[in-house]
């Protein structure tokens, strides 16, 4: 496709998506290749010093040198409004060996945003730029800290005074959602505004935002300028995603490829989520999957009112041989 060859060279980051995109879709979605960065779901800061038990529970990769088994480095997402309460816990999740701490300032939850987190300090540039600057101070200097941000809470007229002072508080990158806690995750994605972000400050700039195909992202690197991009939907909805970007387009994900992956999720979720629980998880992956792949809404319709595992285990996966292994450290987190 005309533009695609310079996508090639574009850095690859896969998105935190709470309640969705953690450790075990992390593990998975890197293997099918062209991810060049994690970022994990955010770890709730709030008043105390967090326990190593509750960084680990979150990025169990902290016990795997701060990767995923297939080798991609994951930074570490931290959440809060206080700084010296934030700057302590950043300075002990550090000594876990994460590959960088990132800063949310983007999660658009009404529960997360009334508790003062998330996107609603966006109303405060001054206290996002000292939220930044104190992390900074507390972590080595060799340890990498980023943020993402949206564009703003119920607007966007203050979107490039927070660029600005998470970038004078010493963030070395920022991801920019280009959309406002009030526009959800309502199409379009205004990512113009990243554009004007990104001429206003002096570190790189990440977009992300409705890049669900090989074509978007081409179009959002020409309108933003950004050489690399943050995926989130787009990868849960098409695992191959990255790789087709590092191939010219030339690679096409299909449900031959994506089924041993389902296959191998599903066994992981079984280990580590409640047995009531466990249903939903798979049927939150194939309602994604099923915008991509005809295989998917068949495989979602037919489970899609089960909520007994075994039920769901004998409709999709009977006879089948697990094609992926299972990592062990998954097994064990509970």
């Amino acid at each position: 496709m005309p533009g695609a060859a310079a996508l090639v060279a574009m850095k690859i980051l896969l998105a935190p998506m709470e309640g969705l995109l953690d450790y075990v879709l992390r593990d998975l979605l890197t293997r099918c290749g062209g991810i060049d960065l994690c970022v994990s779901e955010f770890v709730r800061v709030s008043g105390t010093l967090l326990p190593d038990r509750v960084f680990l529970r979150i990025v169990p990769e902290l016990l795997n040198g701060g990767r995923t088994p297939a080798g991609v480095p994951v930074r570490a997402q931290l959440m809060g409004s206080e700084p010296n309460c934030l700057a302590e816990n950043a300075a002990k999740l550090a000594a876990l060996g994460p590959e960088g701490i990132d800063l949310n300032f983007g999660c658009p939850a009404k529960t997360v945003n009334r508790h003062r987190g998330g996107a609603v300090l966006l109303d405060e540039p001054e206290l996002v730029g000292a939220l930044v600057a104190a992390v900074r101070r507390a972590v080595p200097a060799h340890l990498p800290v980023s943020a993402k941000m949206r564009l703003g809470n119920e607007c966007d007229t203050r979107a490039l005074e927070c660029a600005a002072a998470i970038a004078a508080g010493g963030a070395q990158e920022l991801v920019v959602h280009a959309r406002t806690k009030a526009h959800g995750y309502r199409p379009p994605a205004y990512w113009e505004r990243i554009a004007e972000i990104r001429a206003a400050v002096p570190i790189p700039v990440i977009a992300n935002g409705e890049i669900w195909t090989v074509a978007d992202a081409a179009r959002c690197r020409d309108v933003t300028g950004c050489d690399a991009l943050m995926l989130g939907r787009g990868i849960v909805t098409d695992p191959g995603l990255a790789r087709a970007l590092i191939t010219d387009g030339h690679y096409a994900t299909t449900w031959q490829d994506v089924m041993p992956l389902v296959r191998a999720y599903w066994r992981i979720v079984q280990t580590c989520v409640a047995p009531r629980a466990q249903p939903g998880r798979i049927k939150q992956w194939l309602n994604y999957l099923r915008r991509r792949f005809p295989e998917a809404q068949a495989a979602f319709a037919a489970v899609r009112r089960l909520d007994d595992p075994a039920l769901v285990d004998a409709c999709l996966f009977a006879g089948d041989v697990q094609d992926l292994p299972l990592t062990p450290s998954f097994a064990r987190m509970g």
